[in-house]
């Protein structure tokens, strides 16, 4: 049964304290115009942001059960998220009404967390971005609800599959294209779609910074990976087509077909020989 929307709560309120990103209150936020290349300082802060992202993600995920709706999951990342002083960067970006995104099903991103209850069976994205001391972390995993179908749990299992070997296909030198080849080629063993239109970033002090991360193999993605660039992975997988349609609200975007997809995503900085994921809980940082 296709989702529809369903009806949102009171926009959450962020303690006066906890420091802003620029683009709040704004249509859209003022363009990136500093290096990929981050300063190590840079990197320990993205570090700290990625860390309290990865547990705001995880203490809602424990909730996930037929029966709680994705407003309950918002409301937990939420409040982890202001309790450790930072600021949920989706809150206002562009908008955006909410402080995680939660994706059902046909769902591809952006999910808008409401009164939509989750049922036996489905499974649901959250991607929570954390704002700390001026920089962001970014990232997202796919959770089964109750007693999933085979093809769905393959799906989910295989599209972390996807990220696991795109991050280990990063090394300096090699151009961002390797990042989407590798992803395509896993992908297309099990004739999953690959969501072109939405990407990985760049990410530091900006949200996006304009850096481009294709999960397809793109030839126009030539840039060339350097030591100390951070940008996200974050693989969409279909069961269909990767065609989409994107819901009146502006923001959810489904697929054409109405098959599932799933998710997954780290932030990265670029090591003298691979790369490091920034988006680890404590205990597995």
């Amino acid at each position: 049964m296709a989702l529809v929307p369903g009806i949102q709560s009171p926009t959450r309120k962020v303690p006066a304290h906890i420091p802003r990103p620029e683009y709040v209150g704004k249509p859209k936020p003022a363009p990136y115009t500093g290096p990929e290349v981050q300063t190590a300082e840079t990197i320990e802060k993205m570090r700290i942001a990625g860390r309290i992202a990865a547990e705001a993600m995880a203490e809602a995920a424990k909730l996930i059960a037929p029966g709680v709706t994705t407003d309950q999951l918002d409301a937990v990342a939420h409040a982890y998220m202001c309790d450790h002083d930072a600021y949920p960067s989706d809150l206002g970006y562009r908008g955006f009404p909410k402080s995680v995104c939660t994706s059902i099903n046909e769902v591809i991103c952006h999910g808008i967390p409401d009164s939509t209850v989750l049922q036996d069976g489905d499974i649901v994205n959250i991607d929570a971005t954390a704002y700390i001391h001026g920089v962001h972390g970014d990232l997202n995993a796919t959770y089964l609800c109750g007693d999933v179908d085979e093809e769905s749990r393959l799906l989910v299992e295989r599209t972390r599959e996807s990220l696991d070997r795109a991050i280990k296909a990063v090394k300096p030198g090699r151009q961002i294209n390797v990042i989407g080849r590798v992803i395509e080629s896993y992908a297309k063993r099990f004739d999953y779609g690959v969501v072109r239109d939405f990407t990985g970033h760049g990410i530091n002090t900006s949200f996006h910074s304009g850096l481009i991360v294709p999960h397809y193999d793109s030839e126009r993605a030539t840039e060339v990976i350097k030591p100390g660039m951070t940008f996200t992975i974050e693989p969409m997988l279909t069961l269909g087509t990767y065609d989409y349609e994107i819901w009146e609200d502006g923001w959810t975007v489904v697929t054409k077909d109405r098959k599932r997809t799933a998710q997954f995503e780290h932030t990265l900085v670029v090591t003298a020989d691979g790369a490091e994921i920034l988006t680890l809980p404590g205990d597995a940082a």
